[in-house]
């Protein structure tokens, strides 16, 4: 299944992506899709019902917001690709580099607004898996009973304030709006092998990342696995795994997003996404 939420920010409607790629309204089913939904076993009521017995939605302004509503914590995984630590000149680490992102999800093509005096603005595509079912000590092998789904995710990042005030990255990481999810939640029947999907990014047309998950440092199921050795994961909890050689970062010299700039990315199978991007107000 494809899940998504549709219309104005606070008030998206729950809605299932029919075989034809038409939102069918899920708001008679579920108030929406929310943590706790998933929590009391949504997925599995969705599955029996016929897609054509639900009406169909009109998108008048065609906005997607972020897939999961209410999501809970937002832990990254760093340096997860092979080729991603060998742009930045570091090695693979022995076990997965963790931090956490300090912001709420948006829409997939919800505008970008750069901090004040940002520098260095910078682009990760990224595959986000969307937790189910809560748990701590999950075995690799019970892993994907753990998974509600996953979804495409932009992890966006002010590399100045990650790598030049005190080197923590979380403060580069959480400013408004850098966390970009969806447009859909795809659920893991839907999806199939999450470690074998097309990865890619484009800032004004030029392709800059176009990788595939195949080169996952940790994979999947070991990072669900890992992590619930450290922290008790929610319903509604988001895991996002890494990202592909071609953040701007990377390039020699460097590219930074500035106001003006477009940016398209997508993952096989969990659909696109295209920001504006604006300089701050206020």
């Amino acid at each position: 299944m494809r899940l998504g939420r549709v219309g104005p920010k606070g008030q998206e409607t729950p809605v299932l992506i029919d075989s034809a790629g038409k939102p069918r309204d899920l708001s008679g089913i579920t108030s929406d899709l929310t943590a706790e939904a998933l929590a009391e076993g949504l997925l599995d009521r969705l599955r029996v019902l016929d897609p054509e017995s639900l009406p169909t939605l009109d998108l008048p302004d065609g906005r997607y917001g972020p897939c999961v509503a209410n999501v809970g914590k937002i832990i990254c995984v760093g340096l997860n690709y092979t080729d991603h630590a060998a742009e930045v000149g570091l090695p693979l680490p022995a076990e997965p580099t963790i931090f956490m992102k300090g912001c709420r999800p948006t829409g997939a093509n919800d505008p970008v607004r750069l901090p004040r005096d940002a520098a260095k603005g910078d682009w990760e595509v990224e595959l986000g898996i969307v937790i189910g079912k809560g748990g701590m000590y999950v075995s690799e092998d019970a892993a994907d009973e753990h998974i509600a789904g996953y979804c495409l995710f932009n992890d966006l990042t002010e590399r100045s304030f990650q790598m030049e005030h005190g080197g923590q990255w979380t403060k580069g990481k959480s400013f408004p709006g850098f966390a970009l999810m969806g447009p859909w939640l795809v659920t893991r029947d839907e999806l199939g092998d999450p470690q074998a999907l097309g990865i890619w990014l484009e800032v004004n047309g030029h392709r800059y990342q176009d990788g595939t998950t195949s080169n996952l440092v940790f994979g999947v199921r070991q990072i669900v696995s890992y992590l619930s050795q450290f922290y008790a994961l929610e319903p509604g909890d988001l895991i996002v795994t890494g990202t592909p050689a071609g953040v701007g970062l990377g390039h020699k010299p460097p590219v930074f997003l500035k106001p003006g700039d477009t940016i398209r990315l997508g993952i096989d199978g969990l659909g696109e996404q295209e920001q504006q991007v604006f300089a701050w107000e206020g």
